[in-house]
């Protein structure tokens, strides 16, 4: 089919999230794909997982057979122009060696990696030989690490930083399982301001936010995540790709404070800019 008289036709930017489901909407795959959508970015999505979960947290997890997650990529990158990509959950060591295998034979563009273990409610989402396999396997193909501090240090199997020095020290050494540059969320940590720690070969980087003392947290990390594939998936820089991305979930946190989703701890507004656009009802 041919485009109308007088009419241009776009490429917009591409994404893809490789994450499980939450069927409740506000993290994973659905937040990932909002998100992209924030950004003015076309989201394509490789489900690695069913969750059963809601704002009060994660009941029944299905993992999706490695073989059709490698089948969904396929399909995506032999039709689409992905521009970025990220992981989120892969839930065992079977679909982090899948993946990572898959995208060892990709032309390379931007990954960001999620290291996606525990459920804020506490459910594992992944197993525990996966963390192995994410070290071995697929960091080493990562352009950006994603951690918060729970996650560094069960990766690095050293205690959690509560100091800043720490976090910079722990940052520093992750680099070491070969990604190009690491970000150390401080979501987790103490204090008026939450600090992260962005670490690559050009040095060290804090990006500094005040701490909102917010209700509605839910897919926080996911957001980040996706928020900076968006943005390197339009040719931002990294550090520029960071900024804008804090800026953005800082803005979706302060706006999800008044949103009433659910029962338990709701998800940040990712959809705060087109909300506010939008005419009265």
């Amino acid at each position: 089919m041919t485009a109308a008289p007088g009419t241009t036709t776009t490429a917009p930017a591409i994404a893809l999230t490789i994450a499980g489901s939450d069927c409740s909407g506000g993290a994973g795959i659905q937040a990932d794909l909002k998100t992209f959508s924030a950004f003015g970015v076309y989201g394509a999505s490789v489900l690695t997982a069913l969750t059963a979960q809601n704002t009060r947290g994660v009941v029944g997890v299905d993992a999706v057979a490695a073989r059709f997650v490698v089948a969904q990529m396929e399909a995506v990158f032999c039709d689409l122009k992905v521009g970025a990509i990220k992981t989120g959950m892969l839930a065992n060591a079977a679909i982090v060696g899948a993946v990572a295998d898959r995208l060892r034979v990709e032309p390379d563009r931007p990954i960001v990696v999620d290291p996606v273990m525990v459920a804020t409610s506490g459910h594992v989402l992944l197993e525990p030989d996966a963390i192995d396999a994410l070290k071995r396997q697929l960091l080493p193909k990562a352009f950006l690490v994603t951690p918060n501090l729970p996650e560094a240090a069960r990766l690095l199997g050293v205690d959690e930083a509560v100091t800043e020095a720490q976090a910079v020290g722990q940052a520093r050494a992750l680099l070491n399982f070969g990604c190009t540059a690491v970000l150390l969320k401080g979501g987790h940590g103490s204090g008026m301001e939450a600090v992260d720690i962005l670490c690559d070969g050009a040095g060290i980087e804090r990006f500094v936010r005040p701490r909102l003392d917010a209700p509605n947290t839910h897919g926080t990390g996911c957001t980040l995540s996706a928020a900076i594939a968006a943005l390197l998936a339009h040719g931002v820089g990294l550090r520029e790709a960071v900024a804008r991305a804090k800026q953005y979930v800082w803005l979706a946190l302060h706006a999800g404070c008044r949103l009433r989703i659910g029962h338990g701890r709701g998800p940040v507004d990712h959809l705060f800019a087109i909300r506010k656009a939008a005419p009265p009802a």
